[in-house]
This record gives C-alpha cells, structure tokens and sequence, in this order.
C-alpha cells in the first residue's frame, strides 16, 4: 500500500521571517528555545530571528556542531528546561533542525536517543508528546525543515536516522534572503544535497506520483540555479530556487532515498567532520550508474526522465551521460574531484560498509546493493 502525506504548513518569501512571532502564537508556543550554531550567530541572521520575535521570551542554543551529537541534543534539552521552554525555533541548516528534532524527543521522551532510532524500531515510540517545532533554514540544502526525520551521532559514534510524522515541523519559514550571505563552498556543496535528494528520491521504488513529481521539478530548478547561487550569492532569484528545491527534495524524499545516503550517513559516522552535502555530490554518479540496470528504473524510463530535467539531450541505459554530467557540475562548482581529496582512502571501507548496510536508506534503493556493490560504488568514487 502507498501513503502519501503532506503535514507542513511552509511559507517561501524574502521576509517570511518576519513571520515567527504569529506562528509561534498559532502553535502555542509562548517561550521557545532557539537551536542555531555559532556561525550563524556570526553571520548576524540569528541576530535577524532575534529582532522578528520581539519581545517573546525566549533562549538560545547555539553550540550546534556541524554533526549533531547526541551529547549537543542533552546540553540543549538541559537548557530547554532549565528556562521553563514550551517550544522551539531551529534558524540554521539541516545540524540545527536536527538537533532541534533530537531536543523535541529527548525533552518530552525517557531514555536515551538510541530508544527512538528508527533502525532499532523506535519510531513507533516516539509520540504526540514531542515539542512543537518551527524550522527557519539558513541554508538551502537538506530540507529538514519539512522533513519527518533527523540524522544524529549518537552516543556510540553511529550515525543514525529518527523518523516521526510527530517530528514534522509545525511551521517551516523559508525565507531565501537569510541565504544571500552563504559562501560559494557552502551554496555548492548544500545546493548538491538538493538535488541528489531530489535525484535519489525520483530513483527509490517506492510508489509516490505526487512525490516523483516534486523531484523532478525540484531536480530542474536545482540544476538551473546551483551554479547562478553559487557565482553570485546575491542573486536573490536564484536563491529563491535553490530553497524552493531544498524543501521539494525534502518533501518528496518521504518516499525513500538509497545508497547515496546509506554511504553518506555512515562515511559521516565514522569521520563527522566531512560534509554530508559534498559527500552526496560524490557518491551520486557512482550510485546512478548502480541503479541504471534496476529493473524499475529501465520499466519506467527514470534516467531518461531525469535527464531531460537536466537540460541534457538524451541517456544510454548505463546512466553514463547522467553520471558524468553530476562530475562535470561538481567539478564546476569547486567541489572535491572525490573521496581521496577529503582524506579518504580503503582502509576504512569496511567500516563504511558496515554502516552503510545497516542504515536505513538501504532497504529504499531501487537496486539491493550488497556488501561488494558499496565497495565498488566507494572505490568509484575515490
């Protein structure tokens, strides 16, 4: 059985920050606590939130890692209810909306984090209790902001998913203004993000029209705009549909992802400080390529579908065409030529693999990799 839902209520305009204090009065929240980080603090958008809410009471976190940790989830919970918070407001990128999620579960929820990972069946725990979340990202990449789920290291140095439709932001405020100051490296390697979800999602197998939909026009929005956000950060129009493709590849990936992120997820748990956005950008020419011979993918033409929302003239049944122009667009963008240039080598292959076979992205890809496709998918993409 397909099922299809869509809980977020999203407003996308330059300004609609400007809008928090009545969302916070619609949902309830009287005293929230803003999760951020330091960088953005230091690029004075928190600075902007701030001014929106007024004179609501309110506290800050802003020790979000660039990987966020089970223990940054504790220290935020601690201070949440240290000042008596009902609520939260996450202003940051796909860390601090996550980290914001994990604070929802763990101030409303017993027992550690791992209680409520969704590979060791959690989700089902995870309640209506949860606190109520509004989600204004700063970057327009992972689209946590409209997303059931949340990536975080927990205590034992796995990379895990939590995914609850309780977890859905009651409010995403996607303002493309607060992104006019992203860096060029940042703007490629979340833009990247952005389309290999929109990417990988159109791929999965799962049935969900409305949600192939979303992606492919996401796909082409993204393709069309990356390279404009990236060159020129004040290009305001191009900022609009960087983000319009950040929220449609988040709102279509309820659908599944796959082996992009099963690598990704578990590359990011063994070395966190590399970039989950980057390292998508690399994985995905190796994974189109693996995908190309899965059965659903050559029955329902999706290479030759997402190629023509690329803009390219045509697709082998190899993904070829596909796969090299991902590599010429990332190498366009200044990002990393592959896994060697981050510091990654064979010697922890097998870790990566372990991780990547547990993670729940697996099961979703069209094509079930096993042990030795992720190691030639990996040596692909060095």
């Amino acid at each position: 059985m397909a099922r299809i839902q869509y809980l977020t209520q999203i407003d996308i305009d330059f300004g609609a920050v400007r809008l928090l204090p009545q969302e916070c009065a619609r949902i309830g929240i009287q005293r929230p606590l803003v999760v951020t980080d330091a960088g953005v603090r230091a690029a004075g958008v928190l600075a902007q939130a701030e001014a929106a809410l007024g004179d609501l009471p309110h506290a800050v976190f802003d020790a979000t890692p660039p990987n966020p940790t089970e223990a940054a989830v504790r220290a935020a919970t601690a201070l949440y209810a240290e000042q008596r918070c009902d609520g939260l407001v996450a202003v940051g990128g796909g860390s601090a909306i996550d980290l914001a999620k994990g604070v929802a579960i763990a101030a409303t929820h017993p027992g550690p984090l791992t209680t409520y990972a969704t590979i060791l069946g959690g989700s089902d725990r995870i309640t209506p209790a949860v606190a109520p979340l509004i989600a204004v990202p700063t970057t327009a990449g992972t689209g946590s902001e409209v997303a059931r789920g949340a990536i975080l290291i927990v205590d034992d140095g796995r990379k895990l998913g939590f995914h609850s439709w309780h977890l859905m932001p009651k409010a995403a405020l996607l303002d493309p203004e607060l992104t006019l100051g992203l860096p060029p490296a940042l703007t490629a390697a979340t833009g990247m993000d952005a389309i290999a979800h929109c990417m990988e999602t159109f791929m999965a197998h799962a049935v969900n029209p409305p949600a192939d939909g979303i992606a492919l026009d996401g796909l082409a929005r993204g393709w069309a705009h990356i390279e404009r956000a990236t060159r020129d950060g004040q290009d305001r129009d191009a900022r609009w549909h960087m983000m319009s493709a950040s929220m449609q590849g988040a709102m279509a990936f309820q659908k599944g992802l796959g082996c992009v992120h099963s690598l990704s997820h578990s590359l990011g748990g063994v070395n966190p400080r590399l970039h989950h956005g980057t390292l998508n950008a690399l994985f995905l020419p190796a994974v189109v390529q693996f995908n190309a011979q899965a059965d659903s993918m050559r029955r329902e033409q999706r290479l030759q579908r997402m190629a023509h929302a690329m803009g390219l003239p045509g697709c082998d049944d190899r993904g070829t065409e596909v796969a090299e122009a991902i590599r010429a667009l990332n190498a366009r963008l200044g990002l990393p030529r592959g896994l060697r240039d981050l510091g990654v080598d064979e010697s922890i292959f097998d870790r990566v693999i372990a991780g990547a076979l547990a993670d729940h992205c697996h099961k979703t890809n069209p094509r079930l990799a096993t042990a030795d496709d992720y190691r030639a998918m990996l040596a692909a993409s060095l």
